[in-house]
């Protein structure tokens, strides 16, 4: 089969640059997957994106679809046919719905029967014939963040667009978009190259562009954008910071990127580097620089779209607008040092969290008393503790928060070591929102890690208590990241907390009868979710979860040693039969009515197996219990591996249900020591090879 490349571009005015690399992927997908859906093979396929053009190349497609035969089911040939062999009107129906006589049918024998058929040869359609409803379906269906009409048209984009191209080979298909019929013809850059392009193959695309001062790979010209802005600092014996998301909008801004180097007024250092570095990302997009010891330089990088002929004076136009937005954070910073954070306390009470929650000076207040509780089982300080929940908020208050959200804690920790709290007391306005993200950094200090705690519970169970459970993609306070991160507070800074005791603790905190009476298990339920995903993303096998699951432990650094001593344990020559041996046991005891507890196990009815297995158990136990009881769960799974010979030895010799119910019994309270022995540690019978 004839097979071509085929390109296609969207060339608009400039696209919002968040949303730009979602569109072209968006488009590519679409059409890639109506190919496949069409039966329209490819070799390779690829997504351009600029500020000014959505472009997608399919290498080798095929022209036409195969030709092929496709054969339809009719009736069954008993009720297709009188006694005479004379066609009904089901064959005649199913013979005129096919186009062709009922003597051109043929029969299939199926398993309900013989039945009627009919084979068609169905010709495959020219792919140029296909195009126009695919493209037309695909840009339809583009994540627009906000259509907009231009012109006369009636039809609706992100941005005005002027001009489509669509070929197949170095024919120009038959496409018609945005009341633009589709050509051969690109752009260049606006400035360096406006004239038209003529792309007479897909291949020829890129390097045409780039000699028209386009980079058209979004992928490539953000690696030229980072190469240029590292190279640009050694220049001037710096380290350029690069954030990756301030890189991917800067990339979506730029056709030609070329890296500059301004410089601001030393003056503006006195403010704290995090407010430079916001105002300078935010509003101007550009890549702050430090030095070896990793301090700010009053030195910045900004990416210009064009080449120009005098840099020098691009430079300084950037250079006269960063003044006023830096002006402006050490105004922001000097208002807001004239006052303590304290004083921002009252004006907690005008702002609200949530309608049913009360506003952000009650969840202070509450996060203050569960501090408190927080910090007696841990031995802390609660008077720093609950000092440091009643001003944690304060900073939301501040000009300087107001402007850069983001700056949230970090100006806290400014305000309160400028206030003169002691050094904990201005961490924790920080640390209290660590981890920010998944894989973020956790709080250094006590005081942070048990308000980052107080904090998420404090959200969690107000949330679930008024009914607002997160559903399916729906997760407008973040439940989950909140509860991800309550449980890495616990477990990665080995602290022994209890959910049910946390959770007894925020409860207490909210006025009676506000939270509804499901709150705590609806919640333990949520984490019990949340510890499934996090022990499955760090590649823990399923089945080792649940068997500590089964046992409704509720301390995070608990249930994760005994993750990791399972974990190690399923590794193991002798967790297989063990395995087994523990299903066995389990499946025995629940078809029974035998309570453990009301039989002595008598030795006297013993045969050989039960006497080497109870003895073995009884050897054990004592060292088994004693390492449960310290959290040594590893230590105590190898004592327990040593049972499997003993184990399948009774197994293969000992029938447990006998008619005698004394026998039966005293067998049945023997394996129930030995299953009671592995759930102390998790219910190893589901951990199945």
């Amino acid at each position: 089969m004839n097979k071509q490349d085929f390109l296609f571009e969207l060339g608009c005015e400039e696209l919002p640059p968040k949303a730009l690399t979602k569109l072209a992927k968006s488009l590519h997908d679409s059409v890639a997957s109506a190919f496949e859906s069409l039966q329209l093979s490819f070799v390779a396929s690829e997504w351009f994106a600029t500020p000014r053009r959505l472009a997608i190349r399919f290498t080798e497609l095929d022209s036409a679809q195969e030709d092929k035969q496709v054969e339809r089911l009719g009736p069954a040939v008993a009720a297709a046919f009188d006694n005479d062999g004379n066609p009904k009107p089901a064959a005649t129906g199913f013979a005129k719905s096919c186009g062709v006589e009922v003597s051109a049918l043929s029969r299939k024998q199926t398993d309900k029967g013989e039945r009627l058929a009919f084979v068609a040869d169905v010709k495959g359609q020219q792919t140029s014939e296909l195009i126009q409803d695919i493209l037309q379906k695909a840009v339809s269906q583009l994540p627009v963040p906000k259509a907009m009409r231009w012109g006369n048209s009636t039809s609706q984009f992100s941005r005005p667009v002027h001009w489509v191209l669509a070929i197949l080979g170095e024919e120009v298909l038959p496409v018609e978009l945005f009341e633009i019929k589709a050509g051969n013809l690109s752009f260049g850059h606006r400035f360096h190259a406006p004239q038209s392009i003529a792309i007479n193959n897909a291949t020829d695309y890129e390097s045409k562009l780039l000699d028209a001062r386009v980079v058209s790979c979004f992928e490539a010209r953000k690696a030229q954008i980072r190469i240029q802005v590292e190279n640009a600092a050694k220049k001037i014996n710096a380290t350029a910071v690069v954030d990756e998301d301030l890189l991917e909008e800067v990339t979506a801004l730029v056709e030609w990127p070329v890296a500059l180097v301004g410089k601001f007024d030393q003056e503006f250092l006195t403010v704290p580097a995090e407010a430079l570095i916001s105002s300078m990302a935010e509003h101007q997009k550009y890549f702050h620089l430090i030095d070896n010891d990793g301090k700010l330089l009053p030195n910045f990088i900004t990416i210009s779209n064009i080449e120009s002929s005098q840099p020098e004076s691009v430079i300084e136009g950037n250079e006269k607008v960063i003044r006023p937005r830096l002006a402006d954070a050490k105004f922001f910073y000097d208002n807001d040092c004239k006052k303590k954070l304290e004083d921002y306390i009252d004006k907690l009470k005008t702002v609200v969290f949530q309608n049913k929650l009360g506003t952000l000076y009650d969840k202070s207040q509450r996060i203050s008393s569960l501090s408190k509780v927080i910090a007696h089982s841990l031995g802390a300080d609660q008077a720093t503790a609950t000092r440091a929940a009643e001003i944690c908020k304060c900073d939301l208050m501040t000009d300087m928060v107001y402007e850069f959200p983001d700056l949230q804690g970090i100006m806290g920790r400014y305000y309160a070591t400028n206030d003169g709290e002691n050094s904990e007391v201005a961490a924790a306005m920080d640390e209290i929102y660590m981890p920010r993200f998944a894989g973020d950094e956790l709080p250094q200090t006590t005081t942070g890690l048990i308000l980052a705690l107080a904090e998420r519970l404090d959200t969690l169970v107000g949330i679930f208590g008024i009914g607002q459970l997160p559903t399916g993609a729906k997760d407008p306070f973040a439940l989950r990241r909140a509860s991800l991160g309550v449980l890495r507070l616990i477990t990665e800074k080995s602290v022994t907390l209890d959910l049910v005791e946390l959770i007894d603790a925020s409860i207490n905190t909210f006025d009676d009868g506000l939270l509804n009476a499901e709150t705590k298990s609806n919640l333990l339920e949520f984490f019990a979710a949340r510890t499934t995903a996090m022990y499955q993303e760090k590649g823990i096998n399923t089945q080792v979860i649940n068997s500590v699951q089964e046992l409704n432990v509720t301390q995070p650094l608990d249930f994760y040693n005994r993750i990791k001593a399972v974990d190690l344990f399923n590794k193991t020559p002798e967790s297989a039969d063990l395995a087994e041996a523990n299903k066995r046991v389990k499946n025995i005891l629940e078809k029974s009515d035998f309570d453990p507890a009301a039989v002595n196990i008598d030795t006297q009815l013993f045969e050989a197996e039960e006497t080497a297995l109870y003895q073995t158990i009884n050897e054990v136990a004592e060292f088994v219990n004693s390492q449960v009881q310290a959290g040594h769960y590893q230590q105590a799974l190898d004592k327990l591996a040593g049972l499997k010979e003993v184990v399948n030895n009774f197994f293969d010799n000992v029938m447990v249900n006998v008619d005698d119910p004394q026998i039966r019994n005293n067998r049945l309270a023997l394996i129930a020591q030995l299953r009671n022995l592995f759930l102390g540690i998790a219910d190893i019978s589901l951990l199945q090879k």
